[in-house]
């Protein structure tokens, strides 16, 4: 055999003699781009697939964004089940045995972008005229022909639309005219049964076709579908994908892929869900090479070998254009191992290869060192482990020249120090793919200093790992390892790390003294967050994408920085993926739609506000208080609380005291116009027995004698005071016997009354005792408003009250008597 062939062997470990059928993986992709392009909040979705309706509810909110009522037994749309949704952006409704849609039935749903109505039971295309509708799915209904309305010429937005039937077995030129001025980027066509007819021409009207998927067979019919390729490179569509093209068994004649000789424009090609003899894939694989195609991929393929030496494909002396193969899912038919004679010359040229889903347990000797210009294998989803990868059987003249990017997802390789070891052997690899295997921790790992990136993902390995990595790591992606927390000793032994994945751990906190300046993006969703703080994310300085949704967030102040203050353009998915989990009143509230304040969350600002507010209330109370005479009655107040405890306080002093009058009236001559009508009158007429010195002196005595019977017969001594008071000579005699008396027997008997605001300057210098009283005690002020008088004659009231007054008591004088001597000598 010539060196620059080989018999390749791929051994097998599960053999898979039928074919699987496979969910149509653009209507997949359809519905999570619709998705992705609708939604701004889970509070617009409604799932009311499965639930046995007969017909739109019509109880939705008015924002529903989002509603599924598939798997139901809805069989017509009309105007009214959508008249209050204006802001619908997205409607499914599949598996309903639809029958029947309105012309009007999306007039008041402006916002529709996305509908998929496929997998029902319509009879024709309906008609549809929603400007902003992107991506509309038709896919699988009973149409008996592929005839558009003219109302499709409206669809200006339209980017995606699959239209299939059961029941459509034809094509005809005209179908499509409608569609001829609208963008459509990507058509789906087909139902997956045999066409009986197409029109030349058909399809060559969409001009603005990139790709387009046939959803057909032409199994014994190949001249159509040469028609139809045709057609398509008129189009300059650069992508196309053909789907069930030959169904189980089926023997292919001739070359009906020829016409990809000639089709300059197509770059990309994907059969998928198909049979595939050995004798087709030798002439199929011809064309493919002396074709522009620059990308082929084969998914869920039956693989036969119909030809007695297997696969043979030699050298071909042509410029390859091919840099890019998939396989994936390659299901064989035979219970044996396929033989495949390749001339390595003829892929010398692949950048990337996939071959996954194939049940592969030993990789090929010659591939590690006959593909040299390839950057990029990926052997995902196979049977590999490290004895299968590197068979000790291979003796290789070197390790995949010039890789860059190797993934081994999906696998059984368990030996981190093993691999870290052979990592050395490929001397270009930057990038490894360990996802989904069983890898375990058991020994020091060696990792090569041109690694930079390692996936870990749903591998469990627990905190433990960051001892296992390099320090030249700058992507790293450990997903779903058991990780549940990460600290600074942690993430020192990476400094160059720029991308670090750790999404669906058991995270509950990032600490605040993290710090890593180089990391550009960090993935944390789907752990135990309850909020993320400024802080936490401070040491992240140059962060530049976050992924943080699914976390159960406390909607709470710990949430506030967050939802206020951070820069929303670095989520990658806000705000749909992150809701309130708790308090049990915010639960399930997107935290977008949580709303609190700066105010009722910085306790700095709270005292910065508040200071200037108490300071503007206490101003404005102390104002009205001012207006409203406050300080008056505040002195009237207090004069009364005063008077209540100096009455306790005595109470023992006086316990077995009695008087004759309530109180002595010490007054001006000049001021008994005021004693005679206003005190008089207002306290004895509410009971209170008054000694006045006009009427209740005794004739005959002496007035000093006078002045002394009269203090010491009255439980109190009343002055009114005014500028004549200070200026009468027996005023002063009285007020010197009433101050001697207090000071020995009863220290509250002196009550003044303030009739006039006296100057300092009036007071003659034998009255310098009375500035000093009246700065020490307590006195009532006459007021002219007779409101504040009503209170003033309360208060004397209070003062003059005692307990019992019938007898007087004579001995309370005795310590006066003592001063006589004095008095009579300054006369």
């Amino acid at each position: 055999m010539s060196t620059q062939s080989t018999s390749v062997v791929l051994l097998i470990g599960t053999i898979v003699i039928v074919s699987l059928k496979k969910p149509d993986c653009t209507a997949v992709k359809a519905d999570y781009d619709g998705f992705k392009l609708c939604v701004t909040s889970r509070r617009g979705m409604e799932d009311l697939s499965h639930q046995n309706l007969t017909d739109v509810p019509s109880n939705l909110s008015n924002n529903t964004q989002y509603l599924d009522i598939s798997h139901n037994f809805i069989q017509s749309l009309n105007e009214a089940q959508f008249s209050r949704l204006f802001q619908l952006c997205f409607l499914k409704v599949t598996h309903c045995g639809l029958q029947e849609i309105s012309p009007t039935a999306f007039i008041h749903t402006p916002a529709l972008k996305v509908l998929n109505i496929s997998h029902n039971d319509l009879r024709f295309v309906p008609d549809i005229s929603v400007k902003k509708l992107k991506i509309l799915d038709l896919g699988n209904n009973l149409f008996t022909s592929y005839r558009i309305p003219e109302s499709f010429q409206k669809l200006s937005s339209l980017d995606l639309l699959s239209i299939g039937s059961t029941a459509a077995l034809s094509v005809s030129y005209n179908d499509f005219d409608p569609l001829m001025n609208v963008h459509v980027d990507h058509l789906v066509l087909g139902g997956g049964l045999y066409w009986q007819n197409y029109d030349s021409g058909s399809l060559a009207k969409l001009k603005s076709l990139q790709k387009v998927s046939i959803h057909a067979s032409f199994c014994g019919n190949f001249r159509m579908f040469e028609k139809l390729l045709v057609d398509l490179n008129v189009t300059q569509a650069k992508s196309l994908r053909f789907i069930a093209l030959f169904p189980d068994s089926c023997h292919v004649d001739g070359d009906p892929f020829k016409n990809l000789r000639t089709m300059p424009f197509i770059q990309n090609l994907t059969i998928e869900n198909t049979w595939i003899n050995s004798s087709f894939m030798e002439v199929f694989l011809k064309n493919v090479w002396l074709s522009s195609l620059y990308d082929l991929s084969f998914v869920n393929m039956t693989y036969n070998e119909d030809t007695p030496d297997g696969f043979q494909f030699l050298t071909i002396n042509h410029t390859i254009n091919l840099c890019s193969i998939t396989f994936s899912g390659v299901n064989h038919y035979q219970y044996k191992y396929p033989t495949f004679n390749m001339s390595f010359e003829a892929v010398s040229r692949l950048t990337y290869l996939k071959f996954s889903g194939s049940g592969m347990n030993i990789l090929p000797c010659r591939v590690m060192s006959a593909l040299p210009s390839l950057e990029t294998l990926d052997l995902s989803d196979n049977l590999l482990t490290e004895s299968g990868f590197w068979w000790f059987m291979c003796k290789h003249t070197s390790v995949f020249p010039r890789l860059r990017r190797l993934s081994l997802s999906k696998n059984r390789f368990s030996s981190l120090s093993f691999i870290s070891q052979k990592m050395h052997e490929m001397k270009t690899l930057e990038s490894l793919d360990l996802s989904f295997n069983s890898i375990y921790l058991d020994g020091d790992c060696s990792w090569p200093a041109w690694m930079t990136e390692l996936n870990l993902g749903n591998n469990n390995l627990g905190n433990s790992v960051f001892r296992y990595l390099s320090s030249n790591f700058e992507k790293l992606d450990l997903s779903k390892t058991g990780i549940t927390a990460i600290t600074q000793e942690y993430l020192s032994h990476l400094p160059k790390l720029t991308y670090l994945k750790l999404s669906s751990n058991s995270i509950q906190v990032i600490p605040a003294d993290l710090s890593l300046p180089t990391l550009l993006s960090l993935h944390i969703d789907q752990n135990a967050l309850t909020s993320i703080s400024r802080e936490a994310l401070a040491g992240f300085s140059k962060i530049q994408t976050l992924k943080a949704g699914g976390n159960p967030f406390v909607c709470s102040c710990d949430s506030y920085w967050f939802v206020a203050t951070l820069n929303k353009s670095l989520l990658l998915d806000w705000p749909l993926d992150y809701t309130c989990s708790t308090p049990p009143s915010f639960a399930g509230l997107s935290l977008s739609e949580f709303k609190t304040s700066e105010l009722s969350c910085e306790a700095g600002l709270q005292v910065a506000v508040a200071l200037p507010v108490m300071i503007v209330i206490s101003a404005a109370i102390g104002l009205v208080f001012y207006k409203c005479d406050g300080v008056w009655y505040t002195k009237m107040l207090w004069v009364w609380i005063r008077m209540k405890r100096r009455g306790k306080k005595c109470s023992n002093i006086l316990k077995n005291a009695s008087f004759d009058y309530h109180a002595f009236i010490s007054y001006s001559h000049q001021d008994s116009d005021w004693v005679d009508s206003q005190l008089l009158p207002s306290m004895e007429g509410a009971g209170f027995s008054l000694c006045v010195h006009e009427r209740d002196f005794v004739p005959g005595e002496w007035i000093i004698d006078n002045i002394i019977n009269c203090v010491e017969s009255s439980y109190k001594t009343l002055f009114v005071l005014s500028r004549h008071f200070v200026q009468s000579e027996w005023c002063n005699y009285e007020l010197f016997f009433a101050q001697h008396r207090a000071i020995s027997v009863q220290r509250d008997s002196l009550v003044f009354i303030l009739l006039e605001p006296i100057p300092t300057d009036c007071i003659p210098k034998k009255f310098l005792r009375l500035r000093s009283i009246l700065r020490q005690q307590t006195y009532l002020e006459w007021p002219n408003n007779e409101r504040k008088q009503q209170v003033f004659w309360k208060s004397l009231k209070s003062m003059l009250h005692m307990a019992d007054r019938s007898v007087a008591l004579k001995d309370a004088a005795l310590g006066i008597l003592d001063q006589v001597p004095l008095l009579t000598d300054n006369m």
